[in-house]
């Protein structure tokens, strides 16, 4: 049974380290086994899926695979390539049969992979015949389903307009944040923040007896009003007004929502930028979440309309959600609001942090050079990046100030790869001006300790030398 298995391990793992490889170093060494010829019949002889990147790749496994698993290194070498061997013999017959390089066929594409490897660990094991076939029979089927959950998952859009682009490590995280609802997955997916926040700190802060003040705090979000002064404004921007809120997590909290509400209810502002975080988990359904956000943007009033990123705790069908409210949300894009003849461009990211879906390159490919943007991004953490491109604001959250001070240490935690140094308030970098807010909400346990939550008006004004 042991044997069995360890040749199992081995096969798959052989299996397993072209798609790997195509993932994690794509686009380089692309370079087809086939050299791109063409058989007698005018088709591709095996497709360009079978590169040297994955044959060489699965040979470096099986060898290393084989050691580590007690046998002589020369083992796994000859099986990997006779495993690379069927598998470009199951490509030659795919395109002989007219079928697309990449296409799923199921036992023909694992068959000779797993079949001739064999020929070498069944007489080295003495695995037998019996064995080898069921061996041979899990092979299939495992290698059949790890590909079909590659393709067809990992490598395919979830739904209609999905904002991403399609990325296995990607589609993994939201699988795990997002589609798996059912208790007690997510949890399990999730258990280190389960665990702290859920199991520790709520007891912690309920046995010091400052739990409900902590609450408190964080029910006491404040409006504050702040004058960036920002050189290259367009004249016509000059006293522009922005409305800036971020990490609302709005289901996390009960009377949050209303708090907030107040605040922005009787302000009319040019325009307004959300910064991501709209829900409390960072697992499970987003239904309340965005029913409480869609009531929050209709107590908004911004001339030129509201427009969103996601942040690490938001999922994207959340975009599709909120179609039909006032939210425009730019996903790796850019969008220009003009006034007269000037224009200020609105650079939204997705989220650097977590998902790590970010592509400043792209987003600023639309915008004309030498044009003023402002940068919206859930964290601080592309700063440099935005500074480098020439953006001359850049309005972030996700830290909530640390959420928990120590004086004079300062925040406990930042949950940021930034230096801490941008981890909260006003701060520049080169010649770009950032400004990272405490957020409107709170994450993991529900309360505040020596910060406080906030909404931003931000007025631009041109930056004027003076005599």
């Amino acid at each position: 049974m042991w044997i069995s298995l360890k040749c199992l391990v081995l096969l798959w793992l052989i299996n397993l380290a072209p798609p790997l490889l195509s993932h994690f170093l794509s686009p380089r060494w692309p370079r087809p086994v086939d050299g791109g010829r063409l058989f007698t019949d005018g088709r591709p002889l095996l497709g360009p899926n079978k590169t040297w990147r994955g044959v060489l790749g699965a040979v470096a496994a099986g060898t290393v695979v084989s050691v580590l698993l007690g046998w002589p290194w020369f083992v796994g070498t000859s099986a990997a390539a006779l495993s690379m061997l069927g598998d470009m013999a199951s490509s030659f017959l795919k395109r002989r049969l007219n079928l697309p390089s990449g296409s799923n066929v199921p036992v023909l594409d694992q068959l000779f992979e797993g079949l001739l490897p064999l020929a070498v660990l069944g007489p080295i094991t003495n695995l037998g015949a019996v064995r080898a076939f069921g061996v041979l029979a899990l092979f299939v089927v495992g290698a059949y389903a790890g590909s079909h959950f590659l393709k067809q998952v990992l490598l395919q859009k979830p739904f209609e307009n999905y904002p991403r682009s399609v990325q296995p490590g990607v589609r993994l995280r939201e699988l795990a944040s997002c589609q798996i609802r059912s208790r007690p997955w997510p949890q399990l997916f999730h258990f280190e923040d389960v665990f702290l926040y859920r199991i520790v700190m709520d007891r912690v802060f309920r046995g010091l007896g400052i739990y409900e003040a902590g609450k408190a705090n964080a029910l006491n979000v404040v409006k504050r009003r702040m004058t960036v002064e920002l050189e290259d404004l367009p004249p016509a921007f000059d006293g522009y007004t922005l409305l800036f809120l971020t990490d609302p997590h709005l289901d996390g909290l009960d009377g949050l929502l209303e708090r907030i509400a107040a605040l922005v209810r009787d302000e009319e502002v040019d325009l307004c930028l959300l910064g991501g975080d709209y829900r409390m988990e960072n697992y499970g359904p987003s239904d309340e979440a965005v029913r409480r956000l869609a009531l929050l943007v209709a107590e908004i009033r911004a001339r030129d309309g509201i427009l969103a990123v996601l942040g690490n705790h938001d999922c994207p069908e959340m975009v599709a959600a909120l179609e039909g409210t006032p939210v425009r949300f730019l996903v790796n894009e850019a969008l220009p609001v003009r006034r007269g003849k000037d224009s200020i461009w609105i650079v939204g990211l997705d989220d650097p942090h977590y998902f790590r879906c970010d592509d400043l390159a792209s987003a600023c490919a639309q915008v004309p050079e030498g044009a003023f943007m402002v940068v919206l991004a859930h964290s601080p953490e592309i700063a440099d990046e935005a500074a480098r491109i020439g953006a001359r604001l850049y309005l972030c959250g996700h830290t909530h100030a640390g959420q928990i001070q120590i004086p004079p240490v300062g925040p406990v935690f930042t949950h940021s790869r930034s230096p801490r140094s941008l981890c909260q308030g006003l701060w520049h970098l080169g010649g770009m001006t950032g400004y990272t807010s405490s957020g409107a909400g709170v994450s993991g346990s529900p309360v505040r300790f020596n910060t406080t939550g906030e909404v931003v008006i931000l007025t631009l004004r041109r930056h004027r030398c003076k005599p």
